[in-house]
């Protein structure tokens, strides 16, 4: 159904549709301000288009993945030894220590996979149990898709249903801060992050939906707060709930463990989700806990058989001995000679940043970084095949059909559920918006009349 609904969509664009849906995209992306820094956010005139049953595929072995990211956080809690897996800092030990109010150690987050419905093939490469972006992103442009002219005829055919996810994020905050203070009353919530992120439309965006939804809400730099006399404050604004789009690194690197925000949270003035514990899962050594086996038992049997099905190999760069697909092999010299078969990513980083494809490098710099990355808190991860579809984009007002790798990107709600699906479009093999010149795309369920 996907394919036959994509020929479909081809064909209409072919047609005087193409320019007209081309002219009312642009349009529309400058009027509602879709943009990530100076880049407009998508770049193609086709959504993702997935079937029921290839949604509710991804939903099954996201389900059954919580249970095992639930089971090892867990664990990580109760177990210091454990937790030295995931490669914590000193001060990130300190902080995790800090009960936010509520259960969840990562009310808002997303995983980022690569799924290939007609091969059958999806595979888990990270975990944003931080700061994830794109729910306000994604339903505003499924909202510019569904007006676009092309939909006119191709509604007529197929239907399609877009998968919102921002009413999710209103869900977690509010849930999170009635958890926190005991009270039912309505919080004052500022989105928190630096004012010259690229990501600062979707702020906008998201303060918007809140403020119509009763909420209010402000957008906040860090280095503009105040805490005084017991309340955390943005100018005139008190903050009860931080909605955490700073990285916490980045909060600590800056301001310090003196910061009014971590102050606040700390002293119980402030509800801040994500909370200091998401740090634990948000480690990229997470899927190498997951995959890794000396960590068999702590799993049931059906965990254990999507994490082999669906989650990459990943270790810890350091020197020791383990299994690579039940092959006993020396880490750093097996890593070292296969630089075609793997990729290097800091522990704790975003937006692609100091990740190293081996197949894109030669052997001599190769090399290097797994000598760079000993003891520097890396891990290393096998390469996945990459999905490829076909997209339509606008080429001197003519519409030409070029191919672009894809991610697929469910978000995750209290650490339970997935709802809402982030897909990024990229030329180059690293797809990340943030990295380059990747572009979004709303996914819908489609389906014929």
């Amino acid at each position: 159904m996907p394919q036959q609904a994509i020929d479909f969509y081809h064909a209409l664009l072919e047609t005087d549709l193409g320019a007209e849906s081309q002219a009312q995209l642009e349009q529309q992306l400058r009027a509602r301000g879709l943009f990530f820094g100076e880049r407009p956010l998508c770049s193609v005139l086709r959504p993702r288009f997935l079937s029921a049953e290839q949604y509710r595929f991804l939903h099954r072995q996201v389900t059954v993945l919580l249970g095992a990211l639930a089971r090892t956080y867990r664990a990580a809690q109760a177990d210091p030894m454990f937790r030295r897996q995931f490669g914590l800092m000193d001060w990130e030990e300190d902080l995790i220590t800090h009960d936010p109010g509520f259960d969840d150690p990562s009310p808002v987050s997303r995983l980022d996979a690569f799924f290939s419905p007609e091969r059958g093939g999806l595979r888990f490469t990270e975990y944003n149990a931080e700061t994830p972006a794109g729910a306000a992103f994604c339903d505003l442009l499924s909202y510019v898709f569904l007006g676009l002219p092309v939909m006119r005829e191709f509604l007529r055919r197929f239907e399609i249903r877009p998968q919102p996810a921002r009413h999710h994020v209103q869900h977690a905050l509010i849930r999170s801060y009635r958890h926190w203070s005991g009270r039912r009353d309505t919080p004052h919530v500022a989105i928190l992050d630096w004012r010259e992120v690229p990501t600062f439309a979707e702020f906008r965006i998201t303060a918007e939906y809140l403020e119509s939804q009763g909420i209010p809400c402000t957008i906040a730099d860090p280095r503009e707060v105040e805490y005084r006399d017991g309340k955390l404050v943005y100018g005139d604004f008190h903050i009860n709930v931080i909605y955490k789009r700073v990285l916490i690194r980045e909060l600590i690197e800056r301001g310090g463990r003196d910061h009014p925000v971590v102050r606040a949270v700390l002293e119980g003035a402030a509800c801040m989700v994500n909370p200091f514990r998401c740090k634990i899962l948000h480690k990229k050594a997470t899927l190498a806990v997951l995959t890794d086996e000396r960590n068999h038992a702590l799993f049931t049997s059906g965990e254990r058989a999507v994490i082999d099905r669906h989650i990459p190999w990943t270790r810890i760069v350091e020197e020791r001995c383990t299994l690579f697909h039940e092959q006993q092999i020396d880490l750093l010299p097996y890593i070292a000679e296969h630089r075609d078969r793997f990729v290097l990513k800091p522990n704790d980083e975003y937006g692609g940043a100091g990740i190293v494809l081996g197949w894109e490098c030669d052997s001599e710099k190769w090399v290097r970084s797994v000598q760079a990355a000993v003891g520097n808190n890396y891990v290393v991860q096998e390469r996945v095949a990459l999905p490829i579809e076909v997209f339509p984009v606008s080429v001197g007002g003519r519409v030409e059909f070029v191919e672009r790798m894809l991610d697929t990107a469910p978000f995750v709600f209290h650490g339970a559920y997935m709802d809402g699906c982030l897909t990024r479009l990229s030329g180059a093999g690293l797809i990340n918006v943030s990295a380059g010149e990747a572009s979004s795309v709303p996914t819908f369920i489609v389906e014929g009349r």
